[in-house]
């Protein structure tokens, strides 16, 4: 965004004279403008603290494959490409051993 250094500048007594509602209204404005992208057109986002006592979630869990090792240190699931080194006969990933 370009700078006109030409416009008139606020002095202090200027932004003195805004007014509390004044401050809070453009708040306001700026906060409604913007948006936030991680949501598609049809979700919903939820509000920390609401209500999920009569939710109920399902998922299919799926068993560690035979190409999977589980790291010792991290406890994660990762594939046997990710495997940096076995300590004591106990794997470890790329990402704890780094």
């Amino acid at each position: 965004m370009a700078t006109d250094y030409d416009s008139p500048r606020k002095t202090d007594d200027d932004l003195n004279e805004d007014s509390l509602q004044e401050l809070q209204a453009r708040r306001a404005d700026k906060a409604a403008s913007i948006i936030d992208e991680d949501l598609d057109a049809g979700e919903v986002a939820e509000l920390p603290g609401a209500d999920l006592s009569n939710e109920e979630l399902t998922f299919r869990v799926v068993p560690r494959q035979a190409d999977e090792f589980t790291c010792t240190r991290c406890f994660l699931v990762h594939h046997r490409s990710q495997l940096a080194t076995e300590k004591n006969g106990r794997p470890i990933c790329r990402e704890c051993a780094a």
